[in-house]
């Protein structure tokens, strides 16, 4: 049977150690989760960002990047003298379909656009270059396409300056 001096000490207010508020068990002192671990053994502390200048070379790259692309796409764009919409087409007989262009490119600039038809089964059945001579800045003008059977579609492939 444990006599008197076997029992431990009644807490004492203000001791941390035994206070419920504290969250620990008493004896957990010193060696509890919270004690400071060795300086650089487990890397940075939580919330600590060591990786800053990774970050702001990857948001210049990023940027960078962006930057080039927009680039690109303007340079291609401006590059373009001549574009061209196909505006619609009709199936006049076996062997012709009329075909509607509307061209944008320079005043006083030729531009040559290559137009083609399609067969019900996706063979090419015809296959022209439209010239439009250097009359305006916008032309929309209708040109017959020959074909060699029965088409069932126009498709405008492309438009360029002529020379």
């Amino acid at each position: 049977m444990p006599t008197a001096g076997d029992q431990p000490d009644a807490p004492q207010q203000g001791d941390a150690a035994a206070s419920p508020a504290s969250g620990k068990a008493p004896g957990q002192g010193a060696t509890g989760a919270d004690a400071a671990t060795p300086a650089g053994r487990y890397g940075p502390p939580a919330g600590r960002s060591d990786d800053r200048g990774l970050k702001i070379v990857g948001g210049v790259l990023g940027v960078l990047f962006l930057a080039f692309i927009a680039w690109s796409g303007i340079s291609y764009i401006g590059k373009q003298d001549v574009t061209g919409e196909l505006t619609g087409f009709t199936v006049v007989s076996d062997t012709e379909v009329e075909v509607t262009l509307q061209v944008r490119k320079a005043d006083g600039t030729p531009a040559v656009c290559t137009v083609r038809s399609q067969a019900e089964d996706g063979l090419e059945v015809g296959r022209v270059d439209f010239r439009f001579e250097a009359e305006g800045a916008t032309v929309h003008r209708a040109h017959t396409l020959r074909t060699t059977e029965l088409a069932t579609s126009a498709e405008l492939l492309s438009c360029s300056a002529g020379d």
